[in-house]
């Protein structure tokens, strides 16, 4: 399966994304973001907000997984 994400297919990325998440895996669900997984981003965000975790998602947002700002902005904007 690492051969096919290596390859550049989705579907691939996201199993491994989804494997690393149940494995609870930070570290890979990391490096998968880093190839650009949207899947790994998506799941990090959400580990992030249920720990009340900004500074993580600052960095999700910087590896390019835009929603994590918008998780970012309204966790910062509530009372």
């Amino acid at each position: 399966m690492r051969e096919l994400a290596d390859e550049g297919n989705e579907t691939a990325l996201d199993r491994l994304a989804d494997l690393a998440d149940a494995a609870d895996d930070v570290g890979e669900l990391s490096e998968l973001l880093d190839e650009g997984s949207l899947h790994a981003g998506s799941l990090l965000t959400r580990r992030a907000v249920a720990r009340g975790d900004l500074r993580e998602l600052q960095r999700i947002r910087d590896a390019g997984y835009e929603e994590a700002g918008n998780e970012l902005e309204r966790l910062l904007k509530a009372p």
